[in-house]
């Protein structure tokens, strides 16, 4: 017999909600029974109505707010109650800012178990709206149309959309371009559940030089490209590039290894921090420019270089921290396991005149301990691993090295939390933290750790 719950499903409750959840659900209490609300916020008196009763959990819909605190705002989009682009918009940005602080804090008293540790504020944008510079966007037919937009949360049911306030303009033109084509030209668009039909996605880039890069993902070849490219070359000034990718699988993972040029050039220029780069259709670089360069500089500014380190970059993807390190220092290694970011690195280097990096493709738990064996004796070490968090392997090497600063660039508290831990076991003690805004109207935070090495018996 399950465990019986102070709630039911179907019951509606009274609720006064003391907390936030890790994707900003309102956390209520009945009897100590944990009750998630979307929508609610921390201060406020609710009336919910429970639509799960899980042994540890409950999750209810939100019914009314009877007592409403003074950090609620009125979402300016109109479509933010059903779409699961943002989570936050309900939240005034000062409190979202606290929320990321305290949500960083917790991660690292709870998971790493660094019991006293105080995290300054994080570091947000003066207007945190349209700063996304890349899109993706799922197709769907709704009675009987093309259309394109985000999923609703926690589903593939799509959310059709017309604008976007989180996302710069070329971004949106493309998506809308891309649409109207589909709808015109009758194209099969992809069906999840049967597997058929072709149009899936559309990936839309802006770079800061004015140059756009548009990318249709279906799962074969599509008819009327011409038309698409008239299309989109009329309505979205800036177009360089016109990319179809292949993605045949059936799973949630947007591109697919093939990629064919239909129109343009096969990369566009963008610019970070002073340094030009190459873009692809599969390369990596953070979708927030202006707070990308806040997280780059102060990571820099951790490190203090003075000119003559030698540096590893780890996970480095097409080089962007690495060339920024190698301006400040005597050699810097770049190490990726994506053999096209690793081409685009070196292509990036080139292009920048920088001569003092080179670059490694292999995983990171390797690259490092036969770099070490080798003789390369770096001073400083950074990592900026995606979200799962590093290897454990990197992080033993790196514990053993005995490198004296380690520069961890996270988007994820949890797993940097876990991750400093093993680090911390193996040796490191944390200097300094810095929180960085990089996804305003939403739960994600990154942060940046500088730890020191100072022995395992001195820690």
């Amino acid at each position: 017999m399950g465990k019986q719950t102070p709630v039911r499903r179907n019951d509606d409750i009274a609720l006064m909600i003391d907390a936030l959840g890790a994707e900003g659900q309102g956390i209520g209490r009945v009897e100590g029974y944990a009750v998630f609300v979307p929508g609610a916020l921390p201060g406020e008196r609710v009336r919910a109505h429970v639509i799960k009763d899980g042994a540890d959990y409950g999750i209810a819909k939100l019914l009314a707010v009877e007592s409403s605190t003074e950090e609620r705002v009125l979402p300016p989009c109109p479509a933010y109650e059903r779409c699961g682009g943002c989570t936050l918009q309900h939240l005034s940005y000062p409190a979202q800012l606290a929320y990321k602080r305290k949500a960083v804090e917790d991660a690292l008293r709870r998971i790493g178990g660094f019991a006293d540790i105080e995290v300054p504020p994080v570091l947000g944008m003066e207007e945190p709206w349209q700063y996304r510079n890349k899109g993706s966007f799922p197709f769907a037919v709704i009675d009987g149309r093309a259309q394109t937009g985000f999923f609703a949360p926690r589903s593939h049911r799509l959310v059709p959309l017309e604008d976007c306030l989180i996302e710069k303009t070329p971004v949106l033109l493309s998506m809308l371009a891309v649409r109207d084509w589909a709808d015109e030209q009758r194209v099969p668009v992809y069906d999840e559940q049967t597997g058929r039909g072709l149009l899936r996605h559309v990936v839309a880039r802006a770079a800061q030089t004015g140059e756009v890069m548009v990318t249709v993902v279906a799962s074969a070849a599509l008819p009327g490209t011409r038309q698409l490219i008239e299309t989109l070359r009329a309505r979205v000034e800036g177009l360089k590039s016109v990319y179809l990718n292949i993605q045949k699988t059936r799973s949630n993972v947007i591109l697919g290894g093939e990629n064919r040029l239909l129109w343009g050039e096969p990369q566009i220029a963008d610019r970070l921090c002073g340094l030009a780069f190459s873009i692809g259709p599969a390369s990596f670089l953070q979708v927030n420019p202006a707070q990308t360069e806040k997280l780059y500089r102060t990571a820099l500014d951790f490190l203090a270089p003075g000119g003559g380190e030698k540096i590893v970059d780890a996970f480095c993807g097409i080089g962007t921290i690495t060339l920024l390190l190698a301006r400040h220092a005597a050699e810097v290694v770049g190490i990726e396991n994506v053999p096209g970011a690793v081409e685009d690195a070196r292509r990036n280097a080139e292009r920048n005149g920088i001569k003092n990096a080179r670059f490694l493709c292999a995983p990171a738990e390797d690259a490092l301990p036969a770099l070490l064996k080798e003789g390369f004796a770096p001073d400083a070490v950074v990592l900026d691993p995606p979200r799962k968090g590093a290897e454990e392997g990197f992080l033993r090497a790196l514990a053993e090295s005995g490198v004296k600063r380690a520069v961890y660039i996270s988007c994820n508290p949890a797993t940097l939390a876990r991750d400093c831990k093993l680090l911390a076991a193996g040796g490191y003690r944390i200097e300094k933290i810095q929180p960085v805004d990089m996804f305003p109207q939403t739960t994600h935070v990154e942060v940046i750790i500088m730890m020191t090495y100072c022995g395992r018996d001195k820690k």
